[in-house]
């Protein structure tokens, strides 16, 4: 069987890949689970300076089927990152994605620049989902236009395949899907959280420090599938999935629905060895099938009628 697939010019050994955020800097989860023949890992989200991000109490809530997080991109910053970071990520055996996050389209670009030809780095994940300041505070990510300058501006200082993260919290996401693809995007990823709320009734104020967070876990996944959907059909570049995969079945749903390669975050928390187990469970899937090369499952779920007249019209 052939679990092999290519991503924005990436070979990956298998589809399964680590989701940004969880996993760190790459190192912190070493002591609990391999990466060994994990597809790669995203790496957590780099900003041009450190940053201490939210207040440490209540970042992170939990909800039926998932969690409310509100961390605040805290991180080291970019010198620190590449100086004392990156030398130890690149030692994974496995294809590291560097995540970076800018509060202008300038500082993508600068983001980019920096990291153009520093080895170990397979593709750039731009975190569209923080404020414009240049806009207000109105996120990047709901704004096709701004999503195409940060796109473009990268695409400028870099070699590297550039992969937007797309927000859920948005009408219409194809927009911003084809936005990116216009501006020169290698691929695509989504979808980050879905934006949440939780109150505590007895002291009627947000269980987060912050008020406001990010869902994310299996509560959201209906949602990511369609995503997934509704973007691999609106471009045609290769799709990574995710949005709270748990087994093989929740991987396959997003691969079905068009996905090239999946990324699997919050379930790390209860099971950090979860990307061997999704693994294996797709092996047996493809043995059951008869299926000796996942690519031919990309994209293949097939609509009831009555959804493919809805969409005739």
């Amino acid at each position: 069987m052939n679990l092999r697939v290519n991503v924005a010019g990436i070979e990956l050994e298998t589809p399964v890949l680590i989701a940004s955020g969880i996993f760190g800097y790459g190192r912190e989860y070493e002591a609990l689970a391999s990466v060994e023949g994990v597809g790669g890992v995203m790496l957590k989200t780099v900003t041009l300076e450190p940053r201490a991000g939210n207040a440490p109490a209540c970042r992170t809530v939990e909800t039926p089927s998932g969690m409310l997080n509100s961390i605040g991109l805290e991180n080291v910053g970019l010198e620190a990152f590449v100086r004392e970071k990156l030398p130890q990520a690149r030692e994974l055996s496995t294809k590291l994605f560097v995540s970076i996050a800018g509060f202008t389209s300038e500082e993508f670009g600068q983001l980019a620049q920096r990291l153009d030809g520093e080895a170990g780095i397979s593709a750039l994940e731009l975190n569209i989902s923080c404020p414009n300041v240049e806009k207000g505070g109105l996120m990047f990510g709901c704004d096709p236009d701004a999503v195409a300058q940060v796109v473009a501006c990268c695409r400028q200082a870099t070699k590297l395949p550039l992969i937007p993260k797309l927000t859920p919290n948005i009408t219409d996401i194809t927009v911003v899907a084809r936005a990116c693809e216009a501006a020169g995007a290698d691929a695509i990823s989504l979808i980050n959280t879905i934006s949440g709320m939780a109150i505590n009734v007895q002291t009627r104020r947000p269980r987060l420090g912050n008020d406001f967070g990010g869902l994310s876990g299996p509560a959201i996944r209906p949602a990511a599938v369609l995503r997934v959907f509704q973007v691999a059909r609106a471009v045609k570049l290769p799709v990574i999935g995710m949005g709270g995969i748990w087994d093989a079945e929740d991987a396959l749903e997003f691969i079905l629905a068009g996905a090239t390669a999946v990324a699997v975050g919050t379930a790390l928390f209860l099971d950090p060895g979860r990307p061997h187990h999704i693994m294996e469970g797709i092996k047996t899937y493809l043995r059951e099938q008869g299926v000796e090369d996942l690519r031919k499952l990309i994209g293949s779920v097939t609509l009831n009628q009555l959804h493919r007249e809805v969409e005739e019209d």
